[in-house]
């Protein structure tokens, strides 16, 4: 209802679920997420595997795969044209979160198709079994639909305590009508992951700004986990419509506006106080 959503202007749901009171200016900064970066020498043999780590974005893997085979950047990408990926008609081409995380061993002769084909061949096997099918069935959805929301968990939650808690939040506020408002859709519409979104940036014409369009972003924002995904089909019970991260480790989940606006501002006093002085 109405009387329960704060104005669209006021509030902002930001990338792990911290939160910025736009009204009064004050915009909270997205945490620099550390991200497994694939190591390889310049010269020499292949290294013997492909570690794909959860959360990767389809970008990241290509460069990953164009890295670990000593092929041209942007080579992965381009294979996608000629490789027969068995995705979901959902996905339309777009192998979006269907590059699951794993470690992929490298033979001779391994090729970016044969490894984006074992990639996704995998994410089936995985997400499309009989306890993930019924569990989306059970939430109204179909496994694409799933995957979205899994990737969107796995980009929010601070811990994977969290994850079935995150989820709830997405499932509350999409059966309401409200906008999922994740700086995560937005930061993935900018191919960037670190950056303070701005309130310019929540106006964004793009289909995932999540503070203007209703519903699930039209494809996953990542390559999402088994727990991402358990999580995504086994929502935590409650009627928490906010979250925020108010220190490290600890975040809370709240119903009211009012009590989450207090959790917000024991956030920016934590931080504050955790600035070093000037």
């Amino acid at each position: 209802m109405q009387t329960n959503t704060p104005p669209r202007s006021t509030i902002r749901l930001t990338r792990r679920g911290r939160i910025a009171l736009i009204a009064t200016g004050a915009v909270v900064a997205a945490t620099a997420v550390a991200v497994p970066l694939l190591t390889t020498e310049d010269e020499g043999e292949r290294p013997a595997s492909l570690v794909i780590p959860e959360g990767w974005r389809a970008g990241q893997v290509y460069d990953a795969v164009d890295k670990a085979l000593r092929l041209p950047a942007g080579s992965t990408k381009k294979s996608l044209a000629k490789a027969d990926l068995k995705l979901p008609n959902d996905a339309e081409g777009n192998p979006e979160g269907y590059l699951f995380p794993a470690t992929y061993p490298l033979d001779k002769k391994a090729t970016p198709g044969s490894l984006l084909s074992y990639m996704v061949a995998t994410a089936n096997k995985k997400f499309n079994g009989g306890q993930i099918t019924a569990g989306a069935q059970r939430n109204a959805m179909n496994v694409y639909q799933a995957v979205t929301i899994a990737s969107i968990i796995q980009a929010e939650a601070a811990t994977k305590d969290d994850m079935g808690k995150v989820a709830r939040v997405i499932f509350n506020r999409l059966e309401r009508g409200m906008p999922l408002q994740m700086d995560s859709t937005i930061n993935y519409a900018l191919n960037r992951s670190t950056l303070t979104t701005t309130e310019k940036d929540t106006k964004l014409d793009n289909p995932y700004n999540s503070y203007q369009r209703m519903g699930l972003p039209p494809t996953p924002i990542a390559n999402p986990g088994e727990e991402a995904m358990r999580a995504a089909i086994n929502p935590t019970p409650g009627d928490w419509l906010y979250f925020v991260t108010v220190k490290p480790g600890v975040t809370r989940f709240t119903a009211g506006y009012e009590e989450h606006r207090r959790n917000v501002a024991e956030f920016n006093r934590n931080r504050k106080s955790a600035s070093p002085a000037h």
